[in-house]
């Protein structure tokens, strides 16, 4: 029997997360982007998520999409989903008219002003080819945020919608999110 093609997404433990944005400066950093550029966004969630009053963030960034409308909307062809799910933009073909930005419905690719063309996360796919943690992996100190195989994990134990968050299923979002504990309890899943 063949194995599966490796499906990567990213898995945001939000039971972890404590709103540093670490995530987001080393990205920043890595990638020296224009100051006006975030290709990973951390939020405070609903205070509520968690089933009472507690702080809890959200890490974002690109959802490596099943169905991505960025994809569907680009005139040059500048997106690429790869066969292990990451969707790579080649600024090489972009001409930063924006279209994929307005299809986005979670609006992940922002135009670069320095650059004239859009730009988004990449999952830092060139790093995981040679088998290193994407930057903001490697750089978040309360390990809040994962690359998994969507084949490999127990899709129980995980969900892809958050309250706040954009549906999922609009464009078949990867992203996995493990809640904080609280939720867990309140819908009786501990």
């Amino acid at each position: 029997m063949a194995k599966k093609q490796k499906r990567l997404a990213f898995l945001i433990h939000m039971d972890r997360c404590v709103g540093c944005n670490a995530c987001t400066i080393s990205c920043k950093s890595f990638y020296d982007l224009d100051p006006s550029i975030n290709r990973r966004f951390v939020r405070e969630a609903d205070e509520m998520l968690a089933g009472t009053a507690k702080r809890c963030y959200i890490s974002t960034a690109c959802n490596h999409c099943d169905e991505p409308a960025c994809a569907k909307a680009c005139p040059t062809g500048a997106y690429t989903k790869l066969e292990n799910g990451i969707v790579k933009h080649n600024q090489d073909r972009c001409i930063g008219c924006k279209m994929c930005g307005t299809a986005c419905p979670y609006g992940v690719p922002q135009f670069d002003p320095a650059q004239k063309k859009m730009s988004k996360c990449s999952m830092c796919f060139d790093r995981i080819e040679v088998g290193e943690d994407p930057i903001c992996v490697a750089s978040c100190p309360m390990e809040a945020i994962e690359i998994v195989d969507l084949n490999e994990i127990d899709e129980s134990k995980v969900v892809s919608d958050v309250r706040g968050f954009v549906d999922s299923s609009i464009t078949g979002s990867s992203t996995r999110f493990i809640l904080p504990a609280a939720t867990s309890a309140v819908r009786g899943e501990l």
